[in-house]
Parts: C-alpha cells; sequence; structure tokens
C-alpha cells in the first residue's frame, strides 16, 4: 500500500536523510586505496552507535531476494558487483569502483542513499562515465518527480539517460517507497512509459536508485555470500540514490550530503 507522508512526517523523515547521506559524504573522503571492506563496514556501525535513536536497516534484514539474513551494517559493491554488496576482508586496489548503498533508521523514520566513485589514480574514463550517467539519471528522475506527473515519468527520463549514453537496463531491482520501512510501495523501476502510472502526490517519498551496467543487463547472485548481485559478463556497474520527498513545490532531496 502506498501511504503519503504529511508535511509534519516528511520533517521528521529529514534527519534520517541527513544523517545517511553524511555518513555517505565522510565515507568518501575516508575510502582510499588499501581501505578494508570491513573497515568500511565498522566506520558505519561506529557512527549508528554513537547516534542516539539511530538502527541499522541492513543488520539482520531478510528478504526473499537474499539468501538468509544480512550481517552487515552497509552494501559494498565492487567492480561487477553492483547491489547488496557483502563487506568482507578485500583491501581496495588502485583503480577499484566501490558502490556504498546505506540505509538506516532514525527516530522511527528511513534515510536510504547510494553512491560510486572510483579509489585511487587509476581512474579509467569509461569507469567514470558509468558512474556520471547514474549521476545524471538520478538528477534527471528527481526533476521529473513532481506532483501530478506519473511514476512513468519518473522511470522512463532515467531510463532515457541511460540510453543516450549506450547502457542496458535491467528492471529487477529499482526504486521504492521510503517511511518507516526500508522498501515499501511503489517500486520505482529504472525505466518505463512517460505519463502511465501511479499519479505523484505531494507526501510521497520514495528513493530514486539508477544503477547500470556496462555492457549487460544480466546478473547473478554471487553463491558465496547469497546476496552480492554481480553482472553476467563481468562488466563494472555503477548506483546512485537519494531519498525524496514530493511537496506541493516539488520534490525534495531528503539524504543531502552537504
Amino acid at each position: 500500500m502506498i501511504e503519503l507522508k504529511t508535511p509534519q512526517e516528511i520533517e521528521a523523515m529529514k534527519p534520517a536523510g541527513r544523517f545517511v547521506g553524511g555518513i555517505l559524504r565522510d565515507l568518501k573522503e575516508f575510502t582510499k586505496v588499501g581501505t578494508n571492506l570491513l573497515e568500511i563496514d565498522e566506520f558505519v556501525h561506529k557512527r549508528i552507535v554513537d547516534r542516539k535513536g539511530a538502527t541499522s536497516c541492513y543488520v539482520d534484514y531478510a528478504p526473499d531476494f537474499g539468501t538468509g539474513p544480512f550481517a552487515h551494517y552497509i552494501c559494498t559493491s565492487v567492480n561487477d558487483a553492483v547491489l547488496h554488496g557483502v563487506p568482507y576482508d578485500y583491501n581496495l586496489k588502485d583503480g577499484d569502483l566501490i558502490s556504498l548503498d546505506l540505509a538506516i533508521n532514525v527516530d522511527g523514520w528511513v534515510g536510504d542513499s547510494a553512491i560510486s566513485f572510483v579509489v585511487g589514480k587509476d581512474q579509467d574514463p569509461e569507469d567514470l562515465r558509468l558512474i556520471k550517467c547514474t549521476e545524471e539519471a538520478l538528477e534527471a528522475g528527481i526533476a521529473a518527480a513532481q506532483p501530478g506527473n506519473r511514476l512513468g515519468d519518473i522511470s522512463s527520463t532515467v531510463g532515457d539517460v541511460a540510453r543516450e549514453y549506450g547502457y542496458p537496463i535491467n528492471l529487477d531491482f529499482g526504486g521504492h517507497g521510503v517511511g518507516h520501512i526500508m522498501h515499501g510501495d511503489p517500486h520505482v523501476p529504472n525505466d518505463g512509459r512517460a505519463h502511465h502510472g501511479y499519479k505523484l502526490r505531494p507526501g510521497l517519498v520514495i528513493a530514486i536508485e539508477p544503477w547500470f551496467l556496462k555492457t549487460t543487463d544480466e546478473i547473478y547472485q554471487d553463491p558465496k555470500d547469497g546476496w552480492t548481485l554481480k553482472s553476467e559478463d563481468g562488466s563494472r556497474g555503477a548506483h546512485s540514490e537519494h531519498t525524496i520527498a514530493i511537496t506541493e513545490d516539488g520534490p525534495v532531496i531528503l539524504t543531502v550530503r552537504d
């Protein structure tokens, strides 16, 4: 069921969004060549412990698309991994492309956001292009999230950006409603038909999350951890996400990073 938030509830969601956005901003500075994925996980764990009213949305999360409960505080997807990456004992190398996806509950409300970047100096222009595509698609999708538009306007706008860049689009996973829980209605696919679908109304809070792979739209679940989603052909992926609220005055980004 799609739930609309009151203006007061949207205000109450902002601390969670700012908390998540601030952690991702700080992690981008913290994460270097040689940083271990488990260090990133512990960084988030400490921030949650130190914040009154904050709890992880990931620890013990056990949806039907994973294998058993998730046991970490952040998703760390490296290179050919693009979603649901489980942190493990791995030191990042120069040129690795990493996506960090983070959702935290603060005082009963969830913020959910993701960033991708390349660590070190050996930055492949094709990796940077892929990341830029997800960021531009996210920006365009947010701009389309105007009251009176349709859900398909967001999805088709995201898909149009991917097509302009020449990247294939997977529709298995996408954006979603956000509120007291991390994943709610409606589903926000990364492609769709403009002027179709649910009519956008003030009070709707959703996560828009473009993610693309360089040369395929096929993914598989890593059997070693039962969670991490990787490209079938080994090509790299990138992922950008914000939680936004639709208001009378247009979309408001809740997971701000500044």
